[in-house]
């Protein structure tokens, strides 16, 4: 959007310097007629014992005056013929503004009774032509003295600069200050203004200095010439305000909409709306579109998470409760009981409280290898036989059998985790053989767990992934151990699932393609 108004002002300030240029092209162009008419008007009435001055110096490419009052520049390519044609050199930009020209002074040469002559003969021309293009003209000896113009004739300017280079033998422009009489307030964005253009052209004959004509005008102000040419000031007007208007329509509906709806959406959702879990209705951008998702989606595994958190507390509390309020009542008929209670009872009691000591303390284990699942370290890969060979050493009395060997994405420690925690269970329920069986599907990999044992009732098929239910709680079972094989499975972004069967429990493993 700042583009806008900068792309306006760099406008502004180049048509103001094409301005200043073409006032110092219309000079040169005028400046050369006037020196060639008198030129010839010299040769023709006095050539042989007209005095010169020093040869001209024609123009070179870039080259600068001491004073670095213009820079004097031709075409690279010199036209066919003697041409030598004088380009405008003044920069609004780059050119100094020098003070307002010096006043003239009395000359310490008298003028050459030719140069009088031609003075008086072009003097009328000089009128005729500032009438016309508004620019005011003198005509100079080669000693800078003043010899047709206005009332200044006979006094000298040879001690201004540009008139200086002129009588070297090189033109010479520059910008200097103008007085504006009763300035317009509106005017002084323009500073085209408060300058007026000045340039020295050397008068030659036989290419060597006879005068110079010093020419003078201000640039035409920019804010006349956007008037005269209204009509286009408009057009480019009415196209910057639409193209403003575009680009904050679409900035609005492709950015600043798109983030103020995420902005509010985030708030609520910081709130606990579980509601405002759902796509924006305009994304504006694929970037946005990309943020909107992913702050969703992290959203929504943040909720998952805090209901997880407070579903487990609860389960952990009500575990906990049972056997530490067995403890707590069993000590107090300890202590309230004193000496009437005899050995068998004392010793009944210090049983319970043991075995409640211990289940609590087995449930605590469980709790932390669960925690472990949730932030196991990711990654690795291991071979399913050098798993299995590894576990077969704990577990003697059962026969653990693969049909076949694979590589399995996960760590040989994780994926041991996983599988002794599934023949654990195995074991609990009867079963005596474990069989794996791994097959390659179009998604990734398969593993099928099963054993011989008692297998799972319809009734609690449903109900085997939940946390703490278990129905071998009274041997000891927590009902964690499928939990925590689901909890380190989903880490690696597998999962496990039942497959219902007649006779024993049957699991099936499905790991995902590894993306490289």
């Amino acid at each position: 959007m700042l583009l806008v108004p900068l792309a306006g002002i760099v406008f502004f300030r180049v048509y103001e310097n094409q301005l200043i240029q073409t006032t110092e092209g219309e000079l040169i162009a005028q400046s050369a007629a006037i020196a060639a008419i008198t030129a010839q008007y010299l040769k023709q009435h006095d050539g042989d014992t007209l005095p010169l001055g020093p040869v001209a110096r024609p123009p070179s490419p870039y080259s600068t005056d001491p004073l670095s009052l213009a820079v004097s520049r031709r075409y690279d390519t010199k036209p066919a013929g003697d041409w030598t044609p004088q380009l405008p050199v003044l920069d609004l930009n780059k050119t100094a503004v020098l003070p307002s020209r010096p006043d003239p002074r009395t000359s310490e040469h008298d003028i050459h009774p030719a140069h009088a002559a031609a003075g008086t003969a072009i003097g009328q021309v000089l009128k005729d032509t500032q009438k016309l293009t508004l620019a005011g003209f003198r005509v100079l000896d080669p000693n800078g003295t003043i010899i047709a113009g206005r009332d200044d004739t006979g006094l000298s300017l040879a001690h201004v600069a540009e008139v200086k280079n002129a009588m070297a033998g090189r033109y010479s422009s520059v910008l200097r200050e103008r007085v504006v009489q009763n300035p317009q307030p509106i005017y002084s964005i323009s500073r085209g203004t408060s300058v007026r253009v000045f340039a020295a052209l050397p008068i030659l004959i036989d290419n060597r200095v006879a005068g110079i004509v010093y020419a003078s005008r201000t640039p035409s102000n920019i804010l006349r010439e956007m008037f005269l040419k209204w009509e286009t000031v408009v057009l480019v007007l009415a196209f910057v305000l639409s193209a403003t208007f575009v680009v904050g329509f679409i900035f609005a509906r492709g950015i600043a909409g798109p983030i103020k709806a995420l902005t509010d959406r985030s708030l609520k959702i910081g709130r606990g709306d579980r509601d405002a879990l759902k796509p924006l209705r305009i994304h504006g951008n694929r970037e946005i579109h990309a943020l909107s998702t992913s702050m969703l989606e992290t959203s929504r595994k943040l909720f998952d998470r805090n209901e997880y958190i407070n579903t487990f507390a609860n389960h952990v509390t009500h575990e906990l409760k049972t056997p530490l309020t067995a403890i707590q009542g069993a000590a107090e008929l300890l202590r309230d009981g004193g000496n009437e209670l005899d050995v068998t009872e004392r010793e009944r009691f210090l049983r319970n409280i043991l075995a409640d000591t211990e289940r609590a303390s087995r449930l605590l284990n469980r709790l932390r290898e669960l925690a472990r699942a949730d932030s196991v370290e990711i990654g690795g890969t291991s071979r399913l036989s050098e798993v299995l060979d590894e576990i077969r050493s704990r577990f003697r009395r059962i026969t653990i059998e693969a049909d076949g060997d694979c590589a399995i994405p996960m760590s040989a420690e994780n994926a041991r985790i996983v599988f002794e925690n599934m023949i654990d269970n195995s074991v609990r329920h009867g079963a005596d053989r474990v069989m794996f069986s791994a097959q390659g599907t179009a998604n990734g990999l398969s593993l099928m767990i099963s054993d011989n044992g008692d297998g799972i009732s319809e009734g609690n098929r449903d109900q085997i992934f939940d946390l703490f239910f278990t129905t071998r709680r009274d041997s000891g079972g927590t009902g964690m151990g499928l939990g925590i094989i689901q909890a380190l499975l989903k880490a690696h972004n597998a999962s496990i699932a039942l497959v219902p069967r007649d006779g024993g429990a049957c699991f099936e493993i499905d790991f995902p393609h590894t993306r490289t």
